[in-house]
């Protein structure tokens, strides 16, 4: 599966070079005050690309941290009421004790 991930992010890359190689050319933008910026085409597409996701990314970010930060307060919750309605413990006699034979005479209401 590495292996795939790998292929497919040369094969992207090589792509975007293909482009980048073909599109070489200066576009002009007008800026405020007559400005004129000279851009090339391949930085322009990778800024408005950046423009677009970096915002998206950000939000999803915060989605996901909040969305962490509920599951764990659910959980702790979760684990508190668990311990809260948990049976109590069985009390388990050693396996060498004789069940028959009390191991001090005072346990049956004899005075020792």
């Amino acid at each position: 599966m590495q292996f795939l991930k790998i292929l497919f992010w040369f094969l992207l890359a090589f792509v975007a070079a293909l482009f980048t190689y073909g599109n070489w050319t200066s576009i002009q933008i007008n800026l405020w005050s007559g400005l004129i910026a000279d851009v090339n085409l391949p930085l322009l597409l990778l800024v408005t690309f950046l423009l677009g996701l970096l915002p998206t990314y950000l939000y999803l970010g915060t989605v996901r941290w909040r969305l962490r930060q509920r599951l764990s307060a659910c959980e702790r919750l979760l684990a508190e009421q668990r311990a809260q309605v948990a049976p109590p413990a069985l009390v388990v006699a050693p396996a060498n004790a004789d069940p028959l034979t009390p191991s001090e005479p005072a346990a049956m209401g004899r005075p020792a």
